[in-house]
């Protein structure tokens, strides 16, 4: 299980994920290039001194991470028809977040394995990328059995 940034612009909600994903052994990987100076002020305060314990991977590209990802392809988004909670997750399974800006092109939409939504009051936009990947996580960690 790993949960994935793509060219995330908030460096608070890249620092709460990793942190996130330190707390709970779970890997994570960040596509390139950041809307922020990786690693800033604001990225580092969110993230505490969970950073340095964080499993993480910088990836120049999409096409890099495609590359050597060999798992299902799982992307959180608004568009989506099938709700998280609905989803049979597998331990191999990366979490694909959007860009909190623009989500993600429409080429990595159409590629993800599967396309995923978390259900919410008619007339809402969105949840936060940092909340919205700690509530899909949490159910995906539940169904595999892989909490620490």
């Amino acid at each position: 299980m790993r949960l994935v940034l793509f060219e995330p612009d908030i460096p608070q909600n890249s620092g709460s994920l990793l942190r996130l994903g330190a707390c709970l052994g779970v890997p994570i990987d960040i596509i390139e290039p950041c809307g922020f100076v990786f690693g800033e002020t604001q990225m580092r305060r969110a993230g505490m001194d969970y950073l340095d314990r964080a499993d993480f991977r910088l990836h120049p590209s999409w096409d890099a991470f495609v590359a050597q990802h060999k798992g299902r392809i799982v992307l959180l988004s608004a568009r989506a028809s099938q709700p998280y909670t609905e989803f049979s997750f597998t331990p191999g399974d990366a979490i694909l977040l959007g860009r909190e800006s623009a989500g993600v092109p429409e080429h990595i939409h159409a590629r993800a394995d599967a396309r995923l939504r978390i259900p919410m009051k008619s007339g809402l936009r969105s949840i936060n990328v940092a909340q919205a990947g700690a509530m899909v996580l949490g159910e995906a960690l539940r169904q595999t059995g892989m909490f620490p």
